[in-house]
């Protein structure tokens, strides 16, 4: 193609300026608030009430734990309804499990201990390598007849 063609046809094609056709009508975004008020109006019909104090939501789903860090939490027992509001983080349960043993109920630590048989079939090599290589470092070491600690120290050293 030729170059001056290029330039013309370039200079055709314009968005907005004068002697552009103008928009019709105006776009309206609607806003998300619209329905808070109307989540909110319809919590309050139900009669929930705001449960102060809580420092920590977590929701347990397979092996995944949606944790909400001081949320507002709303409830309303008759209409068996609990409202967590607030910003969720995801994360696996192995990373919040050593946090959350003393939030667990005695029907739960059951559940715990299918969830850490479970991890043992899983990695059986790998948990038991690493159980024994802990051993390993904290075993103290055999000691050898006629040799004490204290003769060690006061022979001296060749360095």
């Amino acid at each position: 193609m030729d170059h001056t063609k290029l330039k013309k046809m370039a200079g055709a094609v314009r968005t907005g300026g004068k002697g552009s056709v103008r928009r019709k009508k105006k776009a309206v975004h609607k806003t998300t608030t619209t329905d808070d008020k109307r989540l909110q109006s319809t919590l309050k019909r139900i009669g929930v009430n705001a449960i102060p104090a809580i420092e920590e939501v977590n929701i347990f789903k397979d092996d995944v734990v949606i944790q909400f860090i001081n949320p507002k939490v709303q409830a309303s027992i008759a209409a068996n309804t609990w409202v967590v509001s607030g910003a969720p983080q995801t994360k696996k349960l192995q990373d919040i499990l050593p946090g959350i043993i003393n939030q667990l109920g005695p029907d739960n630590l059951d559940n715990l201990r299918k969830l850490a048989e479970q991890f043992q079939k899983q990695a059986p090599g790998a948990g038991a390598g690493a159980a024994n290589a802990q051993d390993d470092d904290d075993d103290v070491p055999e000691l050898v007849e006629g040799q004490t600690f204290e003769a060690a120290a006061e022979e001296p050293h060749a360095s």
